[in-house]
């Protein structure tokens, strides 16, 4: 289990400021297990162009190619790190009195030039989508390479996180607008999306 002291700081942020970087999630061999299975799914053509909204709809919005992790079918890696994803959901959901009943991802896969438009991460009309959660699977990524998630601020401005290996963003679903801005290699993360029971529109 991961030590919820470990997290305090987390969550702190996260009450704060509604984003922060964690550290130390996986070590060096987890990140690069999930790193090597998302490369080889990849040249399998495993990974499907993404898709936008509720009705999963293709959209000159976003370039990047994704593979929903399936929990009746799920890899060594894949488990192991769905399994880290419900300790921490767990702890959050505890320190930050939230309700978060479960944890979708997937792997995303950009080409060099492919990005993804400013978007908010909740879908039209429901309020599912609590806490998003982006893991970075690029090992020696330089600040060169582009490639970085802007996460725009609540006072106008923004901040760029670049996709390092080992890096884990969190930031609350419903309040940040965030793009990925095109890279000159291909970028890898998995996605993923801590959730309440859903009140949507048409219920």
């Amino acid at each position: 289990m991961i030590s919820t002291s470990y997290l305090s700081d987390a969550a702190v942020a996260l009450a704060n400021d509604g984003w922060c970087l964690v550290s130390g999630f996986l070590d060096d061999a987890q990140t690069n297990a999930l790193a090597q299975e998302c490369v080889a799914m990849h040249d399998a053509r495993q990974l499907l162009p993404a898709r936008t909204g509720a009705d999963r709809t293709a959209s000159v919005l976003r370039g990047d190619s994704t593979h929903w992790f399936a929990s009746e079918a799920m890899s060594g890696p894949q488990q192991m790190f769905t399994d880290r994803m419900d300790e921490l959901r767990l702890v959050l959901g505890r320190e930050l009195m939230l309700s978060l009943v479960d944890c979708e991802s997937h792997y995303a896969v950009y080409r060099p030039g492919a990005g993804y438009a400013r978007h908010l991460d909740r879908l039209r009309g429901s309020d599912a989508r609590v806490i998003s959660a982006v893991f970075y699977l690029n090992r020696n990524w330089q600040d060169t390479d582009g490639g970085a998630l802007r996460l725009f601020l609540a006072d106008g401005s923004h901040h760029d996180i670049f996709p390092r290996a080992g890096t884990l963003l969190l930031f609350l679903s419903g309040m940040y607008e965030h793009e990925v801005l095109p890279a000159t290699r291909d970028r890898m993360s998995i996605a993923s999306w801590m959730r309440q029971r859903a009140f949507d529109a048409a219920d």
